[in-house]
This record gives structure tokens, C-alpha cells and sequence, in this order.
């Protein structure tokens, strides 16, 4: 397996939203690449444009309100957000050099977005019957504050984990965000913290070496 080292891999930043469509293509052409070992892995920072996303397990059900385009994503899950003010990492790595267990690649996904966040002193958590990053709202009930979504294709990673920043999180009304009627959503800005996407970038950046020496643990 290949070391932890954070320099093998691509760490791409977009300044601008970058529409959903063309990000999912360029995945799925860079996951070939990676496939047939004629490009590196890559993390990739970034926001798109105002979003629904819909995950293989998606019911139609719970798209209340298409206001803003739907995208069949290929991920695992349900209905996602994604818009200015939600930071969004794309994971797209080689588990056959880095240990073959997409378990540990999920937990170790769960793993750094909460490291990271708790560097900007915000506490979350998984649940186990709940996808996602969880922490408390404004009015202490437990909130979603990131989202999570992969896809496996011949042992290379794709899609990843959005955190949200400072959305409008009135946008997630228009959907049951990943199927959960019973709780709500929040923001770091939500919470009080002003934050730039640089410095999550950089935050995240920080806790990269973690999450890649999480895939190589035998009993992660």
C-alpha cells in the first residue's frame, strides 16, 4: 500500500462555482485515468451553482420543490444541496493501493471533515442510522452540517463530502435532504462563525494527513 503522503496527490482548488454537470464529467473521465495509472489522485475543493442532486437510493418523494436544475449523480444516497456557501471535496483515490475497504474509506471521509471542523472548534458527530456530519443548531437540536456521497468504481474513489459554509439554507427546503424529515440543517455562519472558504481549504488541508493514515489502519 502506498504511504500517506499527501504530496502524490493533485490538490485542486476552484475559485469559481463550477456547474454540476461538468464537474461530474471531468470525475468520471479523471477516475478512468486513475484506473488505468495514467493520472494522479486528486482532491478537489469547490462550490457549485444551486443544485439538487440525486443519489441512486433517491425517491421522488422527497423532491418537494425543483426550483433549481436535478442531477442524477451516481452516488450512493438520496437528495442532496449543493450551492454558493457549501464547500464541496471531491475524494478520488486508488483504494486498490490504499487498502480495498470501502468501509474504512467511509469512516476515514466521516473522520476528517469532523477533524477538521473541530479545529474551528465546532463539535460534530456521526449517527449510525443517520448519513452525515452532525452538530447542534442554534436552538441545541442536533443539526446536519455535512453531507457525504461516494461511489466506488473498480476500487477508485469518487464524489465525497460538502460541508456548508455560509448557503442559503432555505435551499434545502426544496428537498428532504438525504431523506431525513425529522432534522434540520445547519451552517457555520448558522452557528456564529464567519469562515472564507480558504480557510476551510486550509483546515482541511491540515487534516489531510490523517485521513489518508486512517485508509491504512488494519483495524480502522
Amino acid at each position: 500500500m502506498k504511504m500517506p503522503d499527501l504530496e502524490q496527490i493533485e490538490w485542486r482548488v476552484s475559485e469559481e462555482c463550477v456547474p454540476y454537470r461538468e464537474a461530474l464529467a471531468a470525475m468520471e473521465a479523471r477516475n478512468a485515468s486513475i484506473q488505468a495509472g495514467t493520472a494522479r489522485e486528486l482532491l478537489w475543493q469547490l462550490e457549485h451553482p444551486p443544485v439538487y442532486t440525486a443519489g441512486t437510493s433517491a425517491a421522488a418523494s422527497e423532491l418537494l420543490d425543483p426550483r433549481f436544475e436535478v442531477v442524477e449523480a451516481g452516488r450512493g444516497g438520496r437528495y442532496t444541496y449543493h450551492g454558493p456557501g457549501q464547500r464541496v471535496t471531491y475524494v478520488l483515490l486508488d483504494l486498490r493501493e490504499r487498502g480495498k475497504d470501502v468501509r474504512r474509506f467511509v469512516h476515514a471521509l466521516e473522520g476528517w471533515a469532523i477533524g477538521a471542523l473541530a479545529q474551528l472548534g465546532v463539535e460534530c458527530w456521526t449517527v449510525p442510522e443517520r448519513v452525515g456530519i452532525w452538530t447542534k443548531g442554534p436552538d441545541g437540536r442536533e443539526a446536519k452540517i455535512g453531507a457525504i456521497g461516494v461511489r466506488v468504481r473498480r476500487w477508485v474513489t469518487m464524489h465525497g463530502f460538502a460541508v456548508n459554509l455560509d448557503p442559503d439554507l432555505s435551499h434545502f427546503t426544496g428537498i428532504v435532504p438525504c431523506g431525513i424529515e425529522e432534522f434540520g440543517v445547519t451552517s457555520l455562519a448558522d452557528l456564529g462563525i464567519a469562515l472564507a472558504p480558504a480557510a476551510w481549504d486550509e483546515a482541511l488541508y491540515a487534516a489531510a494527513p490523517d485521513f489518508l493514515e486512517a485508509l491504512q489502519r488494519q483495524d480502522a
